[in-house]
């Protein structure tokens, strides 16, 4: 079955191309169905794999597609790796990629634009499997270039409204710095190892020097910043919401932003070699954890919540990837996948039953309007929150425990984060679903629950989001870390845990005492005193009002980056394109012409001037040649 391995992206592929080949001469619901199935069948074929590859006792399977690049020393064939890594993130990627088509085409029935939807989904999902499954550098890049063109194509969905397109070149450009970083980081592999192919890579990594590491896995890391929205790459994500609530969940849950993760845990030898890399990515993690979860609390509008909260989020994971938890950031990258894409898809419910409103201000009391959501948000703001018993309680303890072993300022600002998440999260909770309702009169008579297609794939990601914990039970539970003996082949270099059963048992009650506080907090704020978010900025206190524009950081880029370079562009403009290069191009027309109105003297059509002239030349030709 392994052997199948290049069907799972082939069948996204397919979608892709009927849809945009057929799709006008379709109907929207077939097209819909078409690229729902697709992505289906990719699941189906990576779930017969994921479990021949998990009763072999052969952990790396390496599928040869074609035989692609061949230029001298470089050499590089079309190939597919299936390992314990690769063969996860496809079940995570068709799983949560199929629940969402199905959303889809609910929330998208009505829009004009839903074939060509469909067809961007199965192209984005298409980009994403070879992204992952890729055997080599290359191939990966490919599909990390791909997923960024359908980001694109995606937040601009809507590309008659100018600021969506905005959004989305907003998004290309930043995805372009961080994508310069890992293409200059490829080149220096090539030079370094005379090959990109992972296997060859990996087993050839001792024998460079540590500072060429080093720089290797910095220039891997600005890729994976720019694409999974670190500190400073992160403002495309939020801007991201621009497009539908299905693209937000997509790009946000489980694919486009776990690109980073991805790529630092298959490289993950470089970094465990690198302590100067390692240290750059927990810092870096950690700092962006915090800061983007700082400026979740102050949002008003409930997709930007959940934005900066996947971009809070994606920081503790590459803290646990900068402190050696790799196992860990992954099973945080899968718990992570199931509630946040139920907490985007249930924020597409709430919108959708608002007619289009997405300023939790304006919502409140829609607890017994929209059950089903409000239950499943439930489910999903209890385990981002980090609540016992539920999945991501599991996932971010593993990491805040790895961390602590490694730095205890490290955990201190992780557990701080950790906090701030349930807040923003309970707030986002209390202020939609429960009070009285502050919206019109109009918007309070549309109310209505989402159709099946829509609250079925919530259900479904509640449960995952409940029992999703499973897969990674601590040790010394008795049970045995199911996600850790899974990745073990793929982890070169493992960071094995030295803390005593009963730190660990410590750091998680204080853990749950932490998140019960913030929670009970939350509830004293926004259910018994019933506070509400001001409506004007200018209510907001100094420092409420900095983090409430998110500390400035798309206008300081305006005008330290942005600015500088338009005016350079017009002294440019001005001075080199139309003074200088205009004034040669210009000149040399100008100079023609002026010689072609002197020479066109000698043709006034008198034929004894010609003779004369032809004589005068033959004469001086004999002349010339005399000379010699």
């Amino acid at each position: 079955m392994i052997k199948l391995a290049a069907l799972i992206p082939l069948f996204p592929l397919l979608g892709f191309l009927i849809n945009a080949f057929f799709g006008k001469k379709i109907s929207k619901g077939l097209s819909g169905t078409i690229a729902s199935i697709t992505v289906l069948a990719s699941f189906i074929v990576s779930i017969l794999i994921f479990m021949e590859l998990h009763a072999s006792h052969e952990k790396q399977h390496v599928v040869n597609v074609f035989s692609w690049i061949n230029s001298g020393s470089l050499q590089i064939p079309f190939e597919f790796l299936i390992d314990p890594l690769s063969s996860w993130f496809l079940l995570i990627i068709t799983g949560i990629g199929f629940l969402i088509h199905v959303y889809s085409i609910g929330y998208m029935h009505d829009d004009e634009g839903f074939t060509r939807f469909f067809t961007y989904l199965n192209l984005f999902v298409f980009f994403m499997l070879l992204l992952v499954l890729g055997n080599n550098f290359l191939i990966t890049f490919v599909g990390w270039e791909g997923v960024g063109l359908c980001s694109y194509l995606l937040i601009g969905f809507w590309f008659k409204n100018t600021a969506y397109n905005n959004a989305a070149k907003k998004a290309f450009i930043m995805n372009r710095i961080g994508d310069l970083g890992f293409l200059l980081g490829i080149i220096l592999i090539f030079v370094t190892f005379g090959s990109i192919s992972y296997t060859e890579v990996f087993d050839k990594a001792g024998t460079a020097e540590t500072s060429t590491i080093t720089a290797i896995a910095l220039l891997l890391f600005i890729g994976a910043m720019g694409k999974s929205a670190q500190l400073p790459l992160y403002t495309w994500l939020p801007d991201a919401m621009a497009g539908p609530t299905p693209v937000s969940a997509l790009i946000h849950a489980a694919t486009m932003v776990t690109a980073g993760i991805f790529m630092v845990v298959r490289a993950n030898v470089f970094y465990s070699i690198s302590d100067v890399a390692s240290n750059t990515v927990a810092i870096v993690g950690v700092a962006t954890a915090l800061f983007a979860a700082t400026i979740g609390l102050f949002q008003n509008d409930i997709k930007k919540i959940l934005a900066y909260s996947t971009v809070s989020q994606l920081g503790l994971m590459f803290l646990g990837l900068g402190v050696g938890a790799f196992s860990s950031s992954v099973f945080h990258v899968t718990t992570h996948a199931f509630f946040k894409a139920l907490l985007f898809l249930g924020a597409g419910s709430v919108i959708h039953a608002m007619g289009g409103e997405q300023d939790i201000r304006k919502m409140g009391g829609l607890w017994g309007k929209i059950k089903i959501t409000a239950i499943t948000m439930l489910i999903g703001t209890l385990a981002i929150s980090g609540v016992p018993g539920l999945s991501g309680f599991f996932s971010k303890d593993e990491i805040l425990a790895h961390t602590y072993e490694h730095s205890k300022v490290l955990w201190l600002l992780g557990m701080i984060t950790s906090m701030l998440t349930a807040f923003y999260m309970f707030r986002l909770l209390f202020l939609t679903f429960f009070g009285k309702f502050r919206g019109t009169h109009e918007q309070e008579h549309h109310l209505h629950e989402s159709p099946f297609s829509m609250t079925v794939p919530l259900m479904i990601l509640a449960v995952l989001s409940i029992f999703g914990g499973l897969l990674g039970l601590p040790e010394f539970w008795g049970t045995g870390n199911w996600m850790h003996h899974h990745l073990d082949p793929v982890i070169l270099r493992k960071n094995d845990s030295v803390l005593s059963h009963e730190t660990e048992w410590t750091l998680m009650i204080l853990a749950v005492a932490a998140a019960a506080a913030v929670i009970l907090f939350a509830w004293m704020v926004y259910m018994k005193n019933r506070v509400l978010p001001v409506n004007k900025e200018e209510q907001l206190k100094p420092w409420q009002r900095v983090i409430y524009n998110k500390y400035y950081v798309d206008e300081i880029y305006d005008f330290l980056i942005r600015k500088p370079l338009d005016v350079l562009s017009n002294i440019f403009h001005k001075f080199l394109d139309v003074q200088l290069i205009d004034g040669i191009v210009n000149g040399i027309g100008s100079g023609v012409k002026s010689l072609g109105s002197v020479v066109r003297l000698a043709q006034s059509g008198n034929i004894g001037f010609y003779i004369t002239s032809m004589v005068l030349g033959v004469v001086l030709i004999i002349l010339l040649t005399f000379l010699k």
